[in-house]
């Protein structure tokens, strides 16, 4: 998921008690939930490099203590110079625990990686088999939503109680954490459920009088009913929309049909380069096409995957599809992902 839900569900695990044991809790818990994503720069060595790497060793189940310890090492320095300009925590650190928090966060991190499409390599480098669930989207407001509000109404309620001459607790906000936990968790639920509904729904149909022999339904933001199917027969591939809550599938008839392309000796270089073999390596519905390039330069080889591929009229390069550029004797000129080159 992206940062922000990161940050959020790592100090409201904080706040649903932890902080009580120990001092700087939350900032351990919250910059550990997002420390994984360090891997994005990977991407400083271009698109291709960053494909390969990213989600890897840091988004592992190897990778969380250390993670933990560079979470770790940030917060002793900001402890440190908080110390230098004599500011103190309420209560003093426990490096131990922090520790533990910090292995707590890193995987909190990894388990919301999960939930969405993208998915996970956990158990390399063992296994680089990728994993997810597939329920929820990289941003999902209504998750965004009862995270704020958990971490924000108890300082509101405080204000309220403090007008009036109530006692000031010295921790707050523990109920209200407890509250977007519970409600994150319950997203998740009835995400779950949902999904389960649009896939048998892809199972019962017929597509072009051909069975299936795989389906698959992905999320879309802002709507749990709405799902992007994809279905894979013998002869093709076909995109559409599943609504969950109804049963139906293609409910406004704009289902996307792609015939599975033939191999010829350009997918094949294509497919053997080294965006290739990156690609076909992350990708669960990956569909190239190719395209002759003017003056018989060569051929332009685009790689995209269909979990990503909703349906509607498609962009000039797919956000998550990556090109190769090959001459006319296959050899590989150029290679990126999205419209950005890197070699």
């Amino acid at each position: 998921m992206e940062p922000i839900t990161h940050f959020l569900t790592g100090a409201c695990i904080s706040r649903a008690g932890l902080n009580r044991k120990t001092g700087l809790a939350t900032l351990t818990l919250s910059l550990a939930a997002e420390a994984p994503d360090v891997d994005t720069l990977s991407y400083l060595g271009g698109s291709v490099f960053g494909l390969q790497h990213h989600r890897g060793w840091t988004h592992c189940f190897l990778g969380v203590p250390f993670m933990a310890a560079l979470t770790i090492g940030i917060v002793y320095g900001i402890y440190r110079l908080l110390l230098w300009r004599g500011r103190r925590s309420k209560l003093p650190p426990n490096w131990k625990l922090l520790y533990v928090y910090a292995l707590l966060g890193a995987l909190s991190h990894i388990l919301l990686d999960f939930t969405n499409s993208y998915g996970v390599r956990p158990l390399a480098p063992f296994s680089f088999k990728w994993y997810s669930w597939d329920v929820a989207s990289l941003i999902e407001p209504a998750i965004l939503g009862a995270l704020v509000l958990g971490l924000i109404l108890p300082g509101l309620f405080s204000l309220v109680t403090e007008e009036i001459g109530a006692r000031k607790k010295q921790f707050r906000g523990r109920g209200g954490a407890i509250f977007a936990l519970v409600c994150f968790a319950a997203i998740l639920f009835v995400r779950d459920f949902e999904h389960r509904r649009a896939v048998n729904a892809l199972k019962a149909v017929t597509y072009r009088d051909e069975d299936p022999i795989r389906v698959s339904a992905f999320p879309v933001a802002l709507n749990p009913f709405v799902w992007n199917g994809v279905v894979e027969t013998h002869d093709f591939f076909e995109t559409v929309m599943v609504d969950s809550y109804a049963g139906e599938v293609d409910p406004q008839e704009n289902a996307v049909i792609r015939p599975k392309p033939e191999e010829t000796p350009v997918t094949l270089a294509a497919k053997n380069s080294r965006l290739g073999r990156v690609f076909l390596d992350w990708a669960q519905y990956p569909v190239v096409e190719v395209e002759h390039l003017p003056n018989d330069k060569g051929y332009s080889v685009q790689f995209m995957d269909l979990r990503f591929e909703y349906n509607r009229a498609r962009r000039r390069r797919s956000i998550l599809g990556g090109t190769v550029l090959l001459d006319q004797k296959l050899n590989v000129v150029a290679m990126y992902m999205g419209e950005k080159s890197s070699k």
